[in-house]
């Protein structure tokens, strides 16, 4: 089963080419790991009561007030706690400051072991049903380290970044420009994610760039082209022969890991170098 690494930066579109890749002509099951985030630290897991653990002291409204918890889409069993208040949390760690990234450092601790175990079980689910590939949603897919688990990696991106912030805000007006320019800066930039996949290998596929600059129209016909070069690399008979033939899977899985290990390493030594030069 081949595991498409989608990632791109906040308002370059990525949730719209999920949604197309969902539909048909492609109908891949798409693993959202924002959906995942939220699932892990609902009210009452582990993940819930360490954000509260820490966070909590320094962050008097936290948590959403007992009046707002009917309109939370998360639990609301009083014995759980009441939920987290997001976008309070999200002033908290997003931004570039020194103690914003620790603070977002300590947020990523909690949520991202939860959310790799959720994903290892969606994963087997998928691989047992015989799928021939599935996507993996992940905005900071690099930054997590979950590329190396991926045999393609695409990224959606766009060339200006005042089109990206245009689109944030237009979604978002609850935002100031600040608050918005802060969400992007964390998330990186977007075109340094372009050349991460492109050192990774655009030519064999195993990285593909999904500009979405344009219309809607032009975003479905940059999918098309992308998934035409991921389809012709990974056909669905090769998906099937893995199923069937677990030690070659297996084998394939390993090889495929250590590649991606080996791509990763050269590319921290290039960053690096590059840093080094400056």
């Amino acid at each position: 089963m081949l595991i498409i690494g989608l990632t791109g930066s906040i308002a370059t579109g990525k949730s719209t080419v999920s949604s197309i890749l969902s539909a048909p002509p492609y109908s891949l099951p798409i693993i959202d790991t924002d959906i995942l985030a939220r699932k892990v630290v609902e009210p009452g897991t582990p993940g819930y009561k360490a954000i509260v653990e820490y966070f909590g002291p320094s962050t008097p409204d936290l948590l959403l007030p007992p009046d707002a918890d009917n309109n939370s889409n998360t639990s609301t069993d009083p014995s759980a706690g009441r939920p987290l208040n997001r976008p309070v949390l999200g002033r908290r760690v997003f931004g570039t400051t020194d103690e914003r990234k620790r603070d977002r450092a300590v947020l990523n601790k909690i949520v991202h072991p939860a959310v790799r175990k959720e994903i290892y079980k969606v994963l087997v689910y998928h691989y047992l049903r015989g799928q021939w590939a599935v996507v993996l949603d992940v905005p900071l897919l690099f930054e997590a380290g979950m590329d190396v688990m991926c045999g393609t990696v695409m990224v959606v991106g766009v060339k200006d970044p005042a089109v990206q912030m245009a689109r944030l805000r237009a979604r978002d007006p609850h935002l100031s420009a600040e608050d918005a320019e802060n969400r992007v800066r964390s998330q990186g930039d977007v075109l340094g994610k372009v050349r991460q996949a492109e050192f990774r290998g655009t030519d064999s596929a195993r990285a593909v760039i999904v500009w979405n600059d344009g219309d809607r129209g032009d975003l479905e016909r940059e999918v098309s082209r992308a998934m035409g070069l991921v389809s012709g690399r990974s056909p669905r008979w090769w998906a099937w022969a893995l199923l069937l033939a677990p030690p070659l899977g297996a084998s394939v899985a390993a090889w495929n890991l250590a590649l991606n290990y080996s791509v990763q390493r050269g590319w921290e030594r290039k960053v690096g170098e590059e840093k080094a030069k400056l």
